[in-house]
């Protein structure tokens, strides 16, 4: 991207005074692409941007997602994911070939998640995440429902972490 080396991942904390909590606080940028060229036409890259479940469903609950009112909003909120980015890339909004922004509603949709959440509320420092193991034969899972977490590399590593499970489990046999 313009001559300039970037790494797979990356963490904007907008002020540590605040907490990594904090709604719009914390932006997570991922950038696959990086490690798997294929996943991106040659010349571009894949981007993935997004504040780990600190935008509050109440902005957006009862929006109608075809509103000029949600159109506006959405464009609002995701400033802080273009302004994380362009920390990283600074000429990223002139460079973009496709934008998809998801909010709450768009992961309630599509995701069928509770409130457009994701992942399981689990409080750190008091609960973990499940593993893949089921209490169904043969059935592991991954995602961001079950360890490391949510996230696009934590969701590859629970995949990673199911298919080490069962070749562990082949191996025993």
């Amino acid at each position: 991207m313009g001559g300039k080396d970037l790494d797979c991942h990356y963490m904007v904390v907008n002020d540590w005074e605040r907490g990594v909590d904090s709604e719009q606080n914390l932006v997570l940028i991922s950038i696959p692409s990086v490690l798997d060229p294929s996943m991106a036409p040659e010349g571009t890259h894949a981007l993935h941007a997004y504040t780990p479940a600190t935008e509050p469903y109440d902005l957006w609950k009862g929006l109608n997602r075809s509103s000029a009112e949600y159109a506006k909003l959405k464009e609002e909120r995701s400033q802080v994911l273009w302004k994380a980015v362009e920390r990283v890339i600074p000429d990223i909004r002139e460079r973009v070939d496709v934008e998809l922004v998801g909010t709450p509603l768009t992961h309630e949709r599509f995701l069928r998640r509770h409130r457009g959440t994701y992942g399981p509320a689990i409080q750190a420092g008091q609960q973990i995440f499940p593993g893949p193991k089921t209490p169904i034969k043969n059935l592991l899972l991954c995602g961001d429902s079950v360890f490391p977490g949510i996230g696009m590399p934590a969701v590859a590593a629970s995949g990673m972490v199911a298919a080490h499970t069962m070749g562990l489990e082949t191996l025993s046999k």
